[in-house]
C-alpha cells in the first residue's frame, strides 16, 4: 500500500472542499485506487465539515498536530486527539519541523504519539535534519535519535507511518540524490526494526515532491509513500503525481 498524503498548513476555507472533490473524483475511478491512500489534513476549521463530507468515501481526514494531553486541559487554543477523533479525523500528523521549530520537545512528542494512538488516531510521524545538520553528515544520527527518542516498542506500530522530512527541502526545490534518499530510507527502517522488533511501520518521504519529480522518488522501492505540502493545495497538481506515480 502507498500512501499521498496532503498537508494544507494554513490554507483552506469551507469552499476549498471542491479541491478534494475533484481529488475523490479521480481516485474513486483510478484502476490503481485499491494500490493507495488518499489523506488530506485541512486547518482545524475543516476537519468536521470535511470529515463528514468524506465518511462514505475514498479519501481520509487528518490533523496536522494534536495536543499532548489525552482529552481535556485549560490550554488555551488546544486541540486534544480526543477531540479531534469525535469530529471525525482518522489521522494526525505530529513532529513536523514547523511545530518542532515552535518547541515540541522529543517528550512532547512522545505524550502527543501516545494519547493519539489511546484514541485510535494513525499517526504520521514527521522526523527530518536541517541543513547544518546536513552538511556536517549527520543525517543517519539525527533520524535515529527523533525516532528513538520518541517511538516505543509498546505503540502500536499498526498505527504508526513515519515521514522523512529534511527540513532543507521542504519548499525550496531542492531534493536528496536517488541514493542519498534510498541510503536514508533504509537506515530509518533499520532503526524501526530495532524498535518494534518486527516489519517497520511504512516510511514516506515528503519535501518539495511534484508531478515532475515524482518519477525518481517511484525507482526506490523502500518508499512506501509521500507527505505532500505545496502541490496538495491544487487538484490538478495532486492528481499529476499519484497519475506520473503509476505511469
Amino acid at each position: 500500500m502507498r500512501y499521498f498524503i496532503g498537508n494544507w498548513k494554513m490554507f483552506g476555507i469551507p469552499k476549498s472542499l471542491s479541491i478534494l472533490n475533484r481529488i475523490n473524483k479521480y481516485y474513486s475511478k483510478d484502476k490503481n485506487r485499491n494500490k493507495y491512500k488518499v489523506i488530506i489534513t485541512p486547518p482545524y476549521t475543516l476537519i468536521e465539515s470535511y470529515s463528514r463530507h468524506f465518511r462514505n468515501k475514498r479519501i481520509s481526514i487528518g490533523s496536522q498536530n494534536c495536543y499532548q494531553k489525552e482529552q481535556f486541559s485549560s490550554n488555551t487554543a488546544a486541540i486534544s486527539p480526543y477531540m479531534l477523533k469525535s469530529v471525525g479525523a482518522k489521522y494526525t500528523l505530529v513532529g513536523h519541523s514547523d511545530n518542532r521549530g515552535e518547541g515540541d520537545s522529543d517528550s512532547m512528542l512522545k505524550d502527543k504519539v501516545r494519547y493519539a494512538i489511546k484514541n485510535n488516531l494513525k499517526v504520521v510521524f514527521c522526523i527530518g535534519e536541517n541543513k547544518k545538520e546536513k552538511k556536517n553528515k549527520k543525517t543517519l544520527i539525527v533520524l535515529k535519535r527523533q525516532l528513538r527518542n520518541v517511538l516505543e516498542k509498546k505503540f502500536n506500530k499498526n498505527n504508526i507511518i513515519v515521514a522523512y522530512e529534511p527540513i532543507w527541502s521542504i519548499g525550496t526545490g531542492k531534493i536528496p540524490t536517488a541514493n542519498e534518499l534510498k541510503k536514508t530510507t533504509i537506515h530509518i527502517k533499520k532503526v524501526l526494526n530495532g524498535i518494534f522488533k518486527k516489519t517497520s511501520p511504512a516510511v514516506l518521504y515528503g519535501g518539495s515532491v511534484d508531478g515532475s519529480n515524482i518519477g525518481m522518488f517511484k525507482e526506490i522501492r523502500e518508499i512506501d509513500g509521500f507527505l505532500i505540502g505545496g502541490a496538495s493545495k491544487t487538484s490538478k497538481k495532486f492528481i499529476d503525481i499519484i497519475k506520473n506515480y503509476y505511469r
